[in-house]
């Protein structure tokens, strides 16, 4: 029987995107089995949102094809959440309805509703705001709030365009810690956005950097930490080592 996680969960198959003239992603092949971690870096304008936006089926492709578990991207959609850098919630809406708007748009009765919301907001941590509004929250607590509402439909795949981008690193230090603790309770499949390689390292089990205009792949890394990552993993020899090593790779991912 074969491993299920040697089968690409994802696979791009040299694809290119182009807006006119202008070559954003080039030659773009790539496999993700199920239940990786994969970070995306590169230079600014690289192609690294372009690319996820690709994969989550929100923009076409110029040419190549793109599956997700055997579908196409569109047609893959149930299966997929998106969390984009702002948390893009609804200010009119408590946190737990906010939570629960796909839910609501999907007919889940009122009841479920609220009892998924409970599950959540348990599971992030929030169970304290729930009736509070997004004005009321801090930015760690926004993106949580965003977090869980990509996971209420239980997503195989989690697509992140660099959804700390916009916190402190204390705090994004504790969001890396808990998006890796949700990752152990559900198992999905990630594709993951940052500029911060310290990030990309904590999180990833492959890292792959992303050359300059046009986006196309310099290196795949394979980041052999164990798991589970902890607050202590950030002063392991072998952490401070792997992000010397993809370091070196981006800057010369910068020059090619």
């Amino acid at each position: 029987m074969s491993d299920l996680r040697t089968i690409p969960h994802i696979s791009c198959n040299a694809i290119a995107k182009r807006y006119g003239s202008q070559t954003i992603l080039d030659n773009i092949s790539l496999e993700i089995p199920k239940g990786e971690f994969v970070s995306l870096i590169g230079p600014s304008g690289c192609g690294k949102s372009t690319l996820l936006k690709c994969i989550s089926g929100l923009l076409p492709l110029s040419s190549g094809e793109i599956s997700v578990d055997g579908m196409t991207p569109r047609n893959a959609r149930e299966l997929t959440s998106f969390i984009f850098q702002d948390p893009t919630l609804l200010p009119w809406r408590t946190v737990e309805r906010n939570l629960t708007l796909g839910l609501e748009l999907d007919g889940v009765a009122r009841d479920r509703r609220k009892e998924k919301a409970r599950e959540l907001l348990s599971l992030v941590g929030l169970t304290h705001v729930a009736r509070a509004y997004p004005r009321q929250l801090s930015g760690g607590m926004k993106m949580r709030v965003s977090i869980a509402r990509a996971l209420a439909s239980r997503p195989q795949v989690l697509l992140m365009d660099e959804p700390f981008a916009a916190l402190d690193e204390m705090s994004r230090d504790r969001m890396n810690e808990e998006l890796m603790r949700l990752r152990d309770e559900q198992k999905w499949t990630a594709v993951f956005v940052t500029h911060s390689v310290a990030e990309a390292v904590f999180l990833s089990t492959r890292i792959i950097v992303l050359s300059a205009h046009p986006g196309r792949i310099a290196r795949d890394l394979p980041i052999p930490l164990p798991f589970p990552r902890t607050a202590a993993t950030r002063s392991s020899n072998a952490y401070e080592a792997l992000v010397s090593q993809v370091s070196r790779a981006l800057r010369e991912g910068m020059q090619s």
